[in-house]
This record gives structure tokens, C-alpha cells and sequence, in this order.
């Protein structure tokens, strides 16, 4: 394995799904591209900053994608035990993320941490 790859872990629940894979997977092919190079140069360059990523506070980050669907994705994660945890995505419809986000993807870091 390459020394400066550091690897990405999708959340996965108590019964095995992998939400944020899912939701990627019910993307449309040059969306779900797009996000996936965001992935790889978070996984390639981290710890990586502004614009590609912003700390949240208290742990948690988001990755900011421009969809070629002219729509905004966020996918939040954490990084734990040397790993990039992906816990959440969606489309941002809102200058602020929504709190039920940034909530769901804390109670996540705390099932992983």
C-alpha cells in the first residue's frame, strides 16, 4: 500500500449497510464520478484544507463537491485510528449546513470512536 494513501472507511450501521455508499450509488454516473475524485484526493492529500475541505469542529470535517449537475454534495467524515471515516452525505439546498445533518453524522463518530 502506498505510505501517503491514507484509507477511507464508509460508516457502516449495526446491521452492515453502508449509507453514504448507497447514496453515492444513487447518483448519476458523472455526479458519483465526481465525488469519487473528491474522495481519492482527500485519501491522497490529507490532511487537506480549503476549498476541497473544512473542519466543522469537534472532529468532524466536510468534503465540498461541485456536482456536474450544477448542484452542491457534502459528504462528512472523521478522521479515527488512521483512517478517513466517511459518516454522511447529501445535497446541500442551503447556505448553512442543516443541524440534522451535522447530527447524524456525530451520532455516527461516536458509534466508530
Amino acid at each position: 500500500m502506498d505510505a501517503r494513501k491514507t484509507p477511507v472507511v464508509f460508516f457502516q450501521s449495526t446491521s452492515g449497510g453502508e449509507p453514504v455508499r448507497d447514496w453515492l450509488k444513487a447518483l448519476s454516473r458523472s455526479d458519483r464520478h465526481a465525488a469519487g475524485q473528491d474522495l481519492m484526493r482527500l485519501q491522497y492529500r490529507w490532511p487537506v484544507g480549503m476549498p476541497l475541505c473544512r473542519a466543522l469542529g469537534d472532529g468532524l470535517w466536510e468534503v465540498r463537491t461541485t456536482l456536474p449537475s450544477r448542484r452542491i454534495a457534502r459528504m462528512l467524515f472523521c478522521f479515527h485510528d488512521g483512517e478517513l471515516f466517511i459518516l454522511h452525505g447529501f445535497i446541500k439546498k442551503t447556505q448553512k449546513t442543516p443541524e440534522q445533518d451535522l447530527s447524524l453524522a456525530r451520532k455516527r463518530m461516536k458509534e466508530i470512536g
